[in-house]
This record gives structure tokens, C-alpha cells and sequence, in this order.
């Protein structure tokens, strides 16, 4: 080996190991911080997005001080900085920890709004409305997840700061479990399974009566009715089209409509 390439290598490795060394004396020196220091630590690395680093600082300040407020706060942030890193089991495991451990802290409403948007942003394909992906093709279970999480935040603390936001998002929730129906009911029509389609129709329009899709869904069923041959439900649907959307050129057009998504 050339002295030079020798040199270089012997460089890099001492670097490497000097390194370590003070990683090690970082994490040696913390066995002997109190809570603020162990807390404020464990705050500096989350804010600068080193969630891993966060996460040993917070679970080696509970272990150390295992009660009082600051272990409460520690357990708080460790559910916060799971979602950050995008582990959705992780921060959902520590949220519902929090809630049995502390059903009565001031900030437990945080936790039920954290449950929220962990589902909501959990990879159930929310963007891929963007990208046109059929949406039959995913589960809407965190969808459903999310919005049971958010209406319990509404309904226990109506007052909190994060309700607001909890209903817009419950908003969305159930036009995206609406739509996830219409396009389920498109699918069976486009292949010729009416009654599936038109009952699948008939469920949305059930279950989610405000939402958007609702306009398509009607037209969905009335194209089933009409295509099984059962003029007397066709017409009754029809005239619950009329009535809900009298300016309605859907049906004329043939049922296509612009995705309510698009606007969001």
C-alpha cells in the first residue's frame, strides 16, 4: 500500500474513532444530567429533526425519573416524535399508553388529535387522489381509524384548541370514505354488476349524506336501476336527484364529474 494511501487511512479511522468516543462520552455524560438538562436535550434534538436521537434522550429521562411531570412530558413527546420519524405503529402504541396512563392530564386532548393525524397520514394513499390511483385498490381502515379518532376529541373536548382543525379534517375524512364508495360502485357498473353497484351507491348516499360524492353516487343508481330494468326504483332515485341537485347537468352528461379532491 502507497505511504500516502496509509496515511489517509490511518487519518480516517482515528477521526472515526475519536467520533465515537465522543458520541460515548456524550451519552456517558447524560447518565448524570438532571431532568431539565436530560429534557432540554432530548427538546434540542427533536427540534433540529434527529428523532431517533430524541427518542433514546426522552426514554432514558422517563426510566430516570419515572414520575413526576417530567416523565409525563417525556412520554408526550416520544408518541410526537414517533410520527415525525413516520413510524406509525410506534407513536401509536405510545399514544394509547399515554391515555391509560394519564386519562386526565390537561394536554391528553393533544394525544387524541396526535391519534388523528397519525391515521390521516398514515401511507393509505391520501396524495394519490393527485396521482389518479384508484382508491378501491386501498383499505380505508386509517381512514376510518382517523375519523373515529377526531370525532372522539370532538365529542370529549369540544372546547380544546385542536377541535377546529379536527372537524375540517373530519370534513375531508368523509368525502374521501364517500368517494372510496362511489369508486367502488363505478367499478361494479363499469363491469356489468349492477345490483352490487347500485347497493353500493345506496350506501354512500346512506352513510355520508352531505358529502360531494353524493351527486355521482345518485347518478351511479339510477343507471343500475335503469340498467336491471326496475323503472319504479330509477324514478325514485331521479327524483331525489332532482330535488337535492336541480342544477345538476351530471346525469345529461353522462355522470362525470370533476373530483371533489382537486379543490381541497
Amino acid at each position: 500500500m502507497h505511504i500516502k494511501s496509509v496515511k489517509l487511512f490511518s487519518l480516517i479511522l482515528t477521526l472515526s474513532l475519536a467520533g465515537c468516543g465522543l458520541f460515548g462520552d456524550k451519552v456517558e455524560e447524560s447518565k448524570n444530567w438532571p431532568a431539565e438538562k436530560l429534557y432540554a436535550e432530548a427538546k434540542d434534538e427533536l427540534a433540529s429533526g434527529s428523532y431517533e436521537r430524541s427518542i433514546q434522550l426522552f426514554e432514558k429521562l422517563e426510566s430516570r425519573f419515572p414520575f413526576g411531570t417530567f416523565a409525563q412530558q417525556a412520554q408526550l413527546e416520544i408518541a410526537y416524535a414517533y410520527y415525525k420519524q413516520g413510524e406509525a405503529a410506534q407513536a401509536l402504541a405510545a399514544i394509547e399508553r399515554f391515555i391509560k396512563l394519564h386519562p386526565n392530564h390537561p394536554n391528553v386532548d393533544y394525544m387524541y388529535y396526535l391519534r388523528g393525524l397519525v391515521n390521516f397520514n398514515d401511507d393509505m394513499g391520501f396524495l394519490s387522489f393527485v396521482a389518479n390511483q384508484d382508491i378501491t385498490e386501498r383499505d380505508p381502515k386509517a381512514t376510518r381509524d382517523s375519523f373515529d379518532a377526531f370525532k372522539e376529541l370532538v365529542t370529549q373536548y369540544p372546547n380544546s384548541k385542536y377541535t377546529p382543525d379536527a372537524l375540517l379534517r373530519m370534513k375531508y375524512l368523509v368525502n374521501a370514505l364517500a368517494q372510496n364508495d362511489l369508486h367502488v360502485a363505478k367499478y361494479y357498473y363499469r363491469r356489468s354488476a349492477y345490483l352490487a353497484a347500485a347497493n353500493r351507491a345506496q350506501s354512500a348516499i346512506k352513510e355520508y349524506p352531505d358529502a360531494p360524492a353524493i351527486e355521482e353516487a345518485l347518478v351511479v343508481l339510477i343507471k343500475s336501476y335503469d340498467a336491471m330494468g326496475m323503472k319504479e326504483l330509477r324514478d325514485d332515485a331521479k327524483r331525489v336527484y332532482d330535488k337535492n341537485f336541480p342544477n345538476s347537468t351530471l346525469l345529461a352528461d353522462g355522470g362525470k364529474k370533476k373530483s371533489w379532491w382537486k379543490f381541497w
